[in-house]
């Protein structure tokens, strides 16, 4: 094993009172030790940062998360425990967490579970006591790189097998992950905002809606499911691998490409196609994360992999028709490449932070798409009018016959 420079010189702040009993090693060898919470497990994919404040539950079970061991920038995690209402999906699919301070008890009146038990429960791994912000300045510096999550209760660790897990791990580049995390069968959603008051969901109403949608779930969060039912959609979700004949039979009145992981050029492989047929409908189309990437790759534009990728819920967004700046929620680690789009897409929102494209409009067909995420969970709530503007032209289409 190669000495580490987090082993030699700049050495992590957590120093252990008693052997550590988690540690994570980076691809090129640098370790943090630290101490283990959550499942006794081990789990290889890719380190990244979040600068969420809030909602460590929810970036959990986000399936956008796939493949991915989430260091939190934000030291005080686990205050608010856990419970079933403040998840995205019905299972985890992040791989583990990487904190700074130990998991906090919990003080919440919705606290049905602390942290540490719902983690066991889920099988997830987590390290705390170890210099964040040193791993996120190398995540910022290097990028985003494999590494290895091992929590082990007798502190014994062997280090050459954990590194040749990080060496065989193939990384995401190339991956298709939206298949995997995606439903296998199609159903209807009933969910309708939180009511903090009875804290609980609204039931959805059908026969309130006014427009039939079809959501193909790459990896759906299931608040965007809420925020179009909330906009007035009687909303239907189907695999992501549904073809575009299937869809059309359903006689939708509008269809939503949502979100997921992994590479949007794997996905593309069979989803493109299909959504290539969908556009020739000029149905209303609305697509979030993956959903924005596919539809460009549809468009025939191209994306590519980020350095570290966009990950929190406080990055700024200019909208440009407008110049209305939006403080978004984010989590992607591909984008869109700006100069591979046709001339009939243009950009309709960029990233302050890098200049990204973060939305996409077609000039002469009802389809738009953003790269961040407008159903803000966890995070502000600057973007949520997209959802209305999405069942404006859903209105806009059906009135013009």
């Amino acid at each position: 094993m190669p000495e580490s420079i987090f082993e030699a010189d700049h050495l992590p702040a957590f120093t252990p009172h008693s052997p550590p009993t988690a540690l994570l090693m980076l691809e090129d060898g640098s370790l943090f030790y630290g101490r283990g919470f959550g499942a006794e497990r081990t789990a290889v994919g890719e380190v990244c940062f979040n600068t969420s404040m809030t909602g460590y539950q929810e970036i959990i079970t986000d399936p956008s998360y796939a493949g991915q061991l989430i260091t939190f920038t934000f030291p005080h995690i686990g205050n608010t425990g856990a419970n079933e209402y403040d998840v995205e999906t019905d299972q985890p699919f992040a791989l583990g967490m990487i904190v700074r301070n130990e998991v906090t008890s919990p003080s919440n009146w919705r606290t049905e579970s602390d942290l540490q038990s719902w983690l066991t429960a889920h099988n997830l791994p987590g390290i705390a006591g170890i210099d964040t912000r040193a791993l996120t300045r190398y995540i910022r510096d290097n990028g985003a790189p494999k590494g290895v999550l091992s929590h082990c209760g007798d502190g014994q660790f062997d280090l050459e097998s954990l590194k040749r897990m990080v060496e065989s791990w193939p990384g995401l580049n190339g991956t298709d992950l939206a298949g995997k995390v995606s439903t296998k069968n199609s159903y209807g959603w009933d969910s309708g905002a939180f009511e903090l008051s009875a804290n609980s969901f609204l039931a959805a109403d059908a026969h309130t809606a006014r427009h039939k949608v079809i959501a193909v779930d790459y990896g759906c969060k299931q608040n965007i499911l809420r925020c179009l039912t909330a906009a007035g959609c009687d909303v239907e979700v189907v695999p992501a691998t549904t073809s575009a004949a299937e869809i059309l039979a359903r006689r939708p009145d509008g269809i939503f490409l949502a979100n997921g992981p992994g590479d949007p050029a794997a996905t593309a492989a069979y989803a493109k196609k299909e959504i290539t047929q969908l556009l020739t409908k000029n149905i209303p189309i609305f697509g979030i994360c993956i959903g924005h990437q596919l539809l460009a790759l549809a468009f025939g534009g191209t994306t590519m992999k980020m350095s570290k990728g966009h990950r929190g819920a406080n990055h700024p967004v200019r909208e440009l028709n407008t110049g209305r700046i939006e403080i978004t929620s984010q989590n992607h680690g591909f984008m869109v490449v700006e100069d591979s789009l046709p001339d009939e897409v243009e950009i309709s929102h960029v990233s302050l932070f890098d200049g990204s494209v973060e939305g996409l409009r077609h000039k002469n067909k009802p389809v738009f798409c953003v790269q961040y995420h407008p159903e803000s969970s966890p995070g502000p709530h600057d973007s949520r009018y997209l959802f209305d503007r999405f069942a404006a032209m859903m209105d806009a289409h059906k009135a013009a016959g």
